[in-house]
């Protein structure tokens, strides 16, 4: 079974002093540069996937900026494949799914930004295609929301959508459980 590492808006624009920070993003991306230098040593196939904002109203992840670009912790080696999306879904009129049927991969290990819009859009079209994933949750992050006048920590936020994914979508690990069991090959 191939499997292959999907690395979802590590970009700019979400680390501290971007105009949209997330909570954990360091973290994230630390864990995400983890698991690409494990999937690199094991010559396994990596997609990045890169969102480019086209609303009008839009105030980040603007195209060619040094906020929309991949930030330095899991930036693309040259030849590795990044995708470009202008929706939640990564799969939404881009190339990911030929990319990853050409590759003939069958599991997916998704990590990225954020695990409210664009982690859980994608993983959920990515089990709808027949894709097996596993979602390392601590190589996610997330932001505070407000839902009808209440705030929502980021935290709580994470934790829900990490519980939603968990059954049926996704395996739901952490770095250090997914690196103990790495068995690429």
């Amino acid at each position: 079974m191939t499997q292959a590492l999907l690395l979802i808006d590590l970009q700019n624009d979400y680390f501290p002093g971007g105009p949209m920070e997330l909570v954990g993003m360091e973290e994230a991306a630390s864990h995400g540069g983890q698991l690409l230098r494990a999937f690199r040593k094991a010559h396994a196939p990596v997609f990045f996937v890169q969102h480019i904002s086209k609303r009008p109203d839009a105030t980040f992840l603007l195209p060619d900026t040094d906020g929309a670009r991949i930030h330095e912790k899991v930036e693309p080696e040259e030849g590795e494949i990044v995708v470009r999306k202008h929706f939640p879904n990564s799969f939404r009129d881009t190339a990911l799914l030929d990319l990853l049927l050409t590759e003939e991969v069958k599991e997916l290990v998704v990590c990225g930004a954020a695990s409210h819009m664009c982690v859980d859009a994608t993983v959920r079209a990515a089990f709808d295609f027949g894709f097996r994933c596993t979602l390392v949750e601590d190589a996610c992050a997330t932001r505070d929301l407000e839902f009808r006048g209440k705030p929502i920590k980021a935290a709580t936020v994470h934790a829900a959508f990490m519980a939603a994914l968990s059954s049926p979508y996704a395996e739901v690990t952490r770095i250090d459980e997914f690196m103990g069991s790495l068995a690429l090959g």
